[in-house]
């Protein structure tokens, strides 16, 4: 057993649908969050920026003594997990590889689509993590990058511009006879509604944040580093912009209130990253 939070970093508010996730599951756990919200969106950064950002994003975790970090944003999971896990001193939790293990189970054969920012979709990682399982599966990608500036601007799913704009990004999927969807951006959990509007029932549809939950409990499991039973979950939330609006926004994602959130000044976390 092990009373060590859990770190969970982002871009901005996309990660908190992993922790809506990760507090149904597993109730008794310590989250710390760090929304990285003066940077967002990650997804049309360079890999090298993005590579910078979430070592500075997770190193300024590092303070907490963190048990595991989850990288709860695809583009981070794409282009830095190898230097993440590199230069860390404790584990490392991607969102890619449990999505794509799960829509690999749920194709069974048939195609699969990925949507996801530009340097998601850009760096082949949802392909490669699902052809390591099944080589010969058929892949289709397609960037939606502006599907998370809607989020972050707080539209809702039944808002014209973003029905109009999901079904300009999903329609030629629709068209391919897809038989799963990766939702490759933990943005896009919150747009599900008029993404299976669009798609329509026969379509399965993948929440990378839901099958990293999974794969955060099977970890903690197989390591006996689960909160003991008794224990009161917490949830720590650090932004370095607009904690007010963070708070506002953010609990959209988290389905409850977010009662505290703290600011981080710039020197705290970017020295971090040094």
């Amino acid at each position: 057993m092990s009373d060590k939070p859990i770190a969970v970093f982002d871009s901005g508010l996309g990660g908190l649908s992993v922790v809506r996730h990760l507090r149904h599951r597993l109730p008794h756990e310590q989250l710390v969050y760090f929304g990285d919200t003066a940077r967002v969106p990650y997804g049309s950064k360079s890999r090298q920026t993005v590579i910078t950002f979430a070592l500075e994003a997770a190193r300024f975790l590092l303070q907490f003594e963190p048990k595991l970090i989850i990288a709860a944003c695809n583009t981070a999971s794409s282009l830095a997990m190898n230097e993440l896990r590199q230069a860390l001193p404790v584990p490392v939790i991607g969102v890619v590889e449990p999505g794509a293990a799960t829509a690999v189970r749920l194709a069974g054969g048939g195609p699969i689509a990925v949507i996801g920012t530009e340097a998601t979709v850009g760096s082949g990682s949802y392909l490669a993590a699902v052809r390591a399982l099944a080589p010969e599966q058929e892949v289709i990608q397609r960037a939606c990058p502006l599907l998370v500036a809607l989020v972050e601007e707080g539209r809702e799913p039944s808002d014209n511009i973003v029905r109009l704009v999901v079904q300009e990004y999903l329609t030629p999927l629709r068209e391919q006879a897809i038989r799963v969807l990766i939702l490759g951006c933990t943005h896009y959990p919150l747009l599900r509604q008029p993404i299976a509007d669009c798609l329509g029932p026969e379509i399965e549809i993948v929440d990378s944040g839901r099958e990293t939950s999974l794969a955060v409990e099977q970890y903690l499991r197989a390591t006996h580093s689960l909160c003991p039973p008794g224990s009161a979950g917490t949830m720590r939330c650090y932004v370095s912009d607009n904690p007010e609006r963070f708070k506002r926004v953010g609990s959209r994602f988290l389905e409850e209130d977010i009662e505290q959130v703290e600011f981080v000044e710039p020197e705290r976390y970017i020295s971090a990253g040094v």
